[in-house]
């Protein structure tokens, strides 16, 4: 058998082929991707700009190039960050084996991609044509040669996969010894739950109360929430790591959380003293269970044309319309809810935001509301707190509950939570795409064919292997958002990029387990069915991945970085 013997029959750790001085090496690496980003970045903004702004027609047209530009600026970011951790590792004598060959692996492929072409989704590969990129662009590739033709070979899939073999995959490099003990928590609350969680998937039944309790008494629902509202006054780190350890033993209990911090984040930034005083206690206790209420039919990511309308009437706003994709709408106890103030407006600038309360559902009477009915979405996954279309006929908010008080601000309200948001659901893609990784670990080591564990074989123990590599790229990625944004520096292109990266992560990590289980990945009863059904959320919600990339290309085409 090849490869090192695949990792001696399953068991043991292969001889690890480590390129000298890949530090440095990796250094260069990064300069050469760099390089290239900023070739591509004057190439693509010729296809785009006029004048020096944007073109909207123009950008349109070149579409394929400006997103195709968005992902390669997130390639090299991301082995920005994946050097940063090593160094950190290093600095600290914590750089094993295992996280030298994720960081040689990691680099030996994405520059590899970078010089031939790499997959924005299945079927749409970029190649540096695409990018307006020539030979001559790509000439900073030449300094790495050693790099990217011995980075991400089968002899060092094989070590690595000897080194994961008994579920190590690579230190964190969290740094903090207070985000460790938050993680084990967490890590041991996901762990008690795994088997109830495939049931209420199976079921298709709400998360119970009770689990929904216990994490409120675990704070989940107030980490970021300030210490003066009742809260943790946590960072958003502190937010990835606690949902990236839910979403590994479950995506549904890793997005609980995500209502709420939409919730407080709204009201937080743009609501009154008085808003803040008496919703933020009550989100981050969990006393109350929030849910989003923005999308429409046929409008999808353009909020802007939005038609539910709310009307003036008294000390109270009358609302009409019907949204959709609302998540655990009918348990939920308030919506923060975006529709229409001006009915002579056409786009965003009519649009306000309303802390609409609502009574809550039962199995038997779901929406109990006055001048509210719903229906359940059937879905393929992310089950635990049901999908719902939504009808508002004369429905009723206090107008006391505008959020900060003033008609036409909903838009730029909501804008202002999206970083956050992004940077959750990438935290929530790792825990998916780590769950995955276990998953197809685990089967892979029980299952045996033709007399060995089927991780003996070198296309088993590879797929994992890249599985532990990608995860910890965009774990990183998703930690560089979260720190940025913790900070108080402006984020949307990071948050992008992680989301962006680690929704394909996982998405990625689910196919591949699932391809590991065979057959048996297939049936219902075996969790990866779920985890990949979950696992495609990911690329659509919070923004789809179209999305990301154009958020990502117009900040950077436009000059950000």
């Amino acid at each position: 058998m090849s490869a090192q013997t695949a990792v001696q029959a399953a068991g043991g750790t292969a001889a690890s082929p480590l390129l000298p001085n890949l530090l440095e090496r990796c250094h260069v690496g990064l300069n050469a991707a760099e390089t290239i980003v900023e070739s591509a970045r004057r190439a693509v903004t010729a296809r785009v700009t006029s004048g020096g702004k944007i073109e909207a027609r123009a950008f349109d047209n070149a579409q394929f190039a400006a997103h195709g530009f968005a992902w390669l600026a997130t390639y090299a970011t991301a082995l920005a960050q994946l050097l940063a951790w090593a160094e950190r590792l290093n600095e600290t004598a914590r750089f094993g084996e295992t996280e030298a060959l994720i960081l040689q692996i990691g680099f030996g492929e994405y520059l590899a991609q970078l010089g031939g072409g790499f997959p924005m989704s299945q079927g749409e590969i970029v190649r540096p044509a695409d990018l307006g990129l020539s030979a001559a662009d790509l000439r900073p590739l030449e300094a790495v040669t050693d790099l990217i033709s011995s980075g991400n070979t089968a002899d060092a899939r094989a070590a690595l996969a000897g080194h994961i073999a008994d579920g190590n995959f690579g230190e964190a490099a969290l740094d903090d010894e207070s985000l460790a003990i938050i993680r084990d928590q967490f890590h041991a609350f996901a762990e008690a739950h795994r088997e109830d969680a495939h049931q209420w998937h199976l079921k298709d039944a709400l998360i119970p109360i009770d689990v929904i309790e216990q994490l409120a008494e675990m704070g989940v629902f107030g980490l970021t929430v300030p210490e003066d509202f009742g809260g943790s006054g946590l960072g958003k780190l502190a937010m990835c790591v606690v949902t990236e350890e839910l979403s590994r033993g479950y995506i549904g209990l890793g997005s609980l959380g995500t209502r709420s911090e939409i919730a407080a984040e709204l009201i937080r930034l743009g609501g009154t003293e008085a808003q803040k005083s008496k919703w933020l206690p009550k989100l981050a206790s969990g006393e109350i269970l929030p849910t989003a209420v923005f999308t429409e039919p046929n409008t999808g990511s353009d909020l802007g044309s939005l038609r539910t309308r709310a009307v003036k009437d008294g000390d109270v706003y009358k609302v009409t319309g019907n949204k959709t994709w609302i998540t655990h709408a009918a348990r939920s106890d308030v919506m923060t809810l975006l529709a229409r103030t001006d009915p002579n407006s056409t786009d965003y600038r009519g649009l306000s935001m309303f802390i609409a309360e609502k009574p809550r559902g039962t199995e038997q009477n779901p929406f109990p509301a006055p001048g509210m009915k719903g229906g359940e979405i059937p879905v393929l996954g992310y089950r635990g707190m049901k999908e719902y279309e939504l009808s508002f006929d004369g429905f009723e908010v206090k107008a006391e509950n505008l959020l900060g008080g003033a008609e036409g601000e909903g838009f730029k309200q909501l804008m202002a939570t999206f970083e956050s948001a992004r940077i959750q659901t990438a935290a929530r893609a790792v825990g998916v795409a780590q769950c995955a990784m276990e998953l197809g670990l685990k089967y892979a080591r029980e299952r045996i064919q033709f007399g060995k564990p089927i991780y003996a074989f070198p296309r088993i123990s590879g797929k994992l292997a890249w599985m532990a590599v990608e995860t910890m790229i965009a774990r990183q990625l998703s930690y560089f958002a979260a720190r940025e944004k913790d900070s108080d520096r402006r984020c949307d292109i990071p948050a992008g990029m992680a989301k962006l990266l680690a929704a394909r992560c996982a998405w990625s990590n689910a196919d591949n387990a699932l391809q590991i289980h065979g057959g048996n990945g297939y049936a219902q009863e075996y969790p990866i069915s779920r985890v990949l059904c979950d696992a495609r959320i990911l690329n659509i919600f919070e923004g789809a991945a179209e999305i990301q990339a154009q958020v990502v290309a117009r900040g950077l085409l436009s000059g950000r970085n």
